[in-house]
């Protein structure tokens, strides 16, 4: 199965909340970022797509899924703590923004603190070892200010087994002020890193052999190797001026560059019986779930025994056999490879933003920039794994349909060869964006607007077997046309005390990977996808007191006509014999509603407590339609009708969530608190496909009578166990001849508390038939929901010492 997860999957989850380190003071979103991110909890339910993230004003979310790559200024915490956050679709002075926050990463050199940190960590999340330092000289007498920055992250083992990590990062930022009025700056960030990735489990294989398995790595010459890692490195430049047009008006300008690649591996096994150790023929549950052809339950038990027995005692991939199989078939190539999906992205950006103060009362936000991006996509071969050469056929098909190129038959590839699938997706977006913000003794308000155009184009230089006549050349050119209005308001009652209003209606282009339904290999563009529909609106009470700061906020959020699209293998789908196949989910409306609250009391000069809560219902509000498609063109049936989605729940992140800390702080220079969390309403991502009438279909059911409350019980919606996490934090600081020496520890999930994160139902069996079949055999599947875990227990340890 490929998941979001196997090819975004640095940029879900907890990532989101990344930026609120540094950016915000306020308790709630704090609370969510140090304490709640272990479990992938995402503010308000919102995915970080509808996030904007930027640098110096350029956006750096990607076209293709609409998420920021936070590893493109990875390592570089020092670097990009100059950060300014606003939540939710509150107002920034330099976008219009979603409904997910924006977070503004400035790096302008003068801005930064003069002197010099140097850091070293250890821990045991992704990597074990940091170091990190930083120089800023602040601006000097002869008009010239500089930054430089660089960090080290590696580890032979991350938490996850096989998982190792290594990566490495440079920062610098030069400028020049010429007068009062203009100064100049270039900023560059080379972030490269490499890392091992965990696989999902089934619970069968979660029971066999425990959350840390990691089932894509293997012992090689004594050594582990990891067959996925991903791979990117994304160097960036950026110009930037700074005109102070006069003591009211500021305009900012950036022009910036950024290319480099990111590359996912995997093992190419198409030409041989599938290597991972988790195959399904390969784990008890096939033969505990055995059927004879007269749809008799006949359980092997002794064979699942056996298999038990065997899996537990070698649960890791087999390199040698990999190996083996390639050497007895020299004369052929090889059957097994290693390769990377290669996205190489070259994208040129021009931000412009202007502020002036119009009157005291009155102060005008604008700004447009366009971005050109050419993104190159396509298979690399990465190792042969023991043979000499491997040809370009496929064994789905006949005949010319096997051809990734007709224009290259039987095409014979190495290393660093491309091959498969070769085509660029180009993209042309243009935004641009008024905001007039009034301020008021009694009242602050604002109103804003915006307008973007984008424009996506795919170019094949295959043409695909499957697709003689869509696949090579370029595609029609596809155009989404938005806008949006946002308002807000503040009411100071007191000093203390204020209620601040945000809503917003706004449209949103698809992503270039919801637009081109099966881009590796055709020009398809998905039928009848449209632009989103988003509205928001957030209410909140707020108290700044000085022993007592709060928040309490309710919101409500709808996005109409999402499109999700998947690709999976699926057995007998309308009667064929299986195959690959395309899914694509239209017109999916979502509805966010919920409650959020953060207090902090400063109960004497040295003891803070704070408490958090979040009640949130994420659920979907209508039943989109499902098409499925293979390449092969073996399915006789494409448009699956609606899936029955109204009312399940959005899946990803717990829906509920609550915090209790508590903080002492020495005036000796040295603090310790703890923080208790409880999370809970987390939910299985379910199978569209099987919410459609094909799983009562009577062909994939041959033979059995269909109960309609069994059929009801398989469908349900799993509900994770609610998580519970103890955190330990501290930290202390010594003044030593002008310079800083600092300390500071954690211990996140102390009592070792093992939960789930996420997880995804597999579509690979889509009918009733299978699931009966299943729990006859006591509900454990071949197929079964594959997890996701988070972390046991974990320590960070940071000395720094500035100077």
């Amino acid at each position: 199965t490929i998941t979001e997860n196997d090819l975004g999957d640095d940029n879900s989850g907890s990532e989101s909340t990344s930026g609120l380190l540094q950016a915000s003071r306020d308790v709630f979103l704090q609370a969510s970022a140090y304490n709640f991110g272990q479990a992938r909890f995402n503010v308000r339910g919102i995915d970080n797509e509808y996030s904007n993230v930027m640098i110096n004003g350029v956006l750096m979310n990607r076209v293709a899924d609409g998420r920021p790559q936070y590893g493109d200024w990875g390592g570089l915490n020092d670097a990009t703590r100059n950060q300014e956050f606003t939540s939710g679709s509150a107002p920034s002075d330099y976008t219009f923004g979603g409904i997910a926050g924006t977070q503004e990463i400035n790096t302008r050199a003068s801005i930064y603190r003069p002197g010099t940190r140097i850091s070293f960590l250890n821990t045991n999340t992704n990597y074990s070892y940091r170091t990190m330092g930083t120089h800023a000289s602040g601006m000097r007498k002869d008009g010239w200010a500089y930054t430089i920055s660089a960090g080290r992250r590696w580890t032979n083992q991350g938490y996850f087994e096989g998982t190792n990590y290594s990566a490495n990062s440079l920062f610098a930022s030069v400028e020049k002020r010429f007068n009062e009025k203009h100064s100049l700056n270039f900023t560059s960030i080379y972030a490269q890193n490499k890392r091992g990735k965990n696989s999902p489990n089934t619970d069968e294989t979660t029971n066999l052999v425990g959350e840390k398995y990691n089932s894509y790595w293997g012992y090689q010459g004594g050594e582990k190797r990891n067959s996925r890692f991903k791979d990117s490195e994304e160097p960036l430049m950026m110009l930037s001026h700074y005109w102070k047009m006069n003591s009211n008006t500021n305009l900012n300008t950036t022009l910036s560059y950024q290319t480099g690649k990111i590359g996912n591996s995997r093992l190419d096994y198409t030409k041989s019986d599938n290597p991972d150790p988790t195959y399904y023929k390969k784990l008890p549950s096939y033969y505990i779930s055995l059927h004879s052809s007269a749809d008799v339950y006949t359980p092997n038990l002794a064979a699942a025994e056996e298999t038990k027995t065997k899996f537990v005692a070698d649960p890791q991939l087999n390199w040698n056999d990999i190996y083996r199989i390639n050497n007895e078939n020299l004369p052929n190539g090889s059957r097994i490879i290693q390769y990377e999906d290669r996205n190489d992205e070259n994208i040129a950006t021009f931000n412009t933003n202007l502020t002036s103060k119009l009157s005291d009362n009155v102060l005008l936000n604008a700004g447009g920039n366009y971005e050109y991006s050419k993104t190159k996509n396509f298979k690399n071969l990465l190792d042969l794994l023991g043979g000499n050469y491997f040809v370009d056929k496929s064994t789905f098909g006949f005949g010319n349909q096997q051809q990734s190129d007709l224009n290259n038959v039987n095409r014979v590839v190495g290393v660093n060869d491309q091959y498969g699938y070769n085509y660029d997706i180009t993209s042309k977006r243009l935004n641009a964006f008024t905001q007039f913000k009034f301020t008021y003794s009694k009242f602050d308000f604002y109103l804003a607007q915006n307008f973007s155009q984008s424009a996506y184009q795919r170019e094949g230089f295959y043409k695909n077997g499957f697709y003689p006549e869509n696949s090579f050349g370029k595609s029609n050119e596809v155009v989404f046309e938005n806008f949006g209005f946002k308002g807000g308001i503040t009411y100071k009652l007191t000093g203390k005390h204020l209620f601040d209003v945000n809503a917003i209606y706004m449209t949103k282009a698809p992503n270039t990977k919801d637009a081109f339904p099966n881009a590796r290999v055709n020009n398809d563009i998905t039928t009848g996808i449209t632009n989103e529909k988003i509205k928001s609106v957030d209410v909140s009470y707020i108290i700044r007191a000085p022993k007592l700061k709060a928040r309490f906020t309710g919101y409500f959020s709808e996005t109409k006509n999402s499109t999700d699209i998947n690709f999976y293998y699926a057995d007998a789908v309308s009667g064929s014999t299986g195959g690959f196949v395309s899914e694509v989910v239209t017109g999916i409306n979502k509805r966010n509603r919920g409650l959020e609250a953060g207090i902090e009391y400063q109960l004497t000069s040295t003891i803070k407590v704070t408490g958090v809560a979040a009640y949130g219902e994420y659920t979907i509000t209508n039943n989109p339609n499902v098409s499925v498609k293979d390449d092969a063109g073996l399915i006789t049936k494409n448009d699956y009708g609606e899936a029955k989605l109204t009312g399940y729940r959005q899946s990803g992140t717990p829906q509920q969530a609550y915090s209790f800390g508590i903080e002492y702080r020495d005036p000796k220079f040295w603090w310790i608190g703890a923080n208790a969390n409880y999370l809970l309403d987390n939910y299985l991502d379910v199978s569209t496909l099987k919410r459609t009438s094909s799983y009562y279909d009577a062909a994939g059911n041959t033979g059995i009578v269909i109960d309609q409350n069994l059929a009801d019980s398989y469908l349900q919606q799993e509900k994770f166990d609610p998580i519970k996490l103890l955190n330990l934090v501290g930290g202390k600081s010594w003044r030593i001849k002008g310079h800083t020496l600092g300390l500071f520890a954690n211990v996140n999930n102390v009592l070792d508390f093992k939960y789930k994160t996420g997880g995804f139902e597999q579509s690979r069996n889509g009918a009733y038939k299978e699931d009966y079949q299943d729990h006859q055999g006591g509900g454990i599947g071949p197929f079964g929901p594959k997890y996701f875990y988070g972390y046991g227990r974990t320590y960070t340890v940071n000395i720094y010492l500035t100077f």
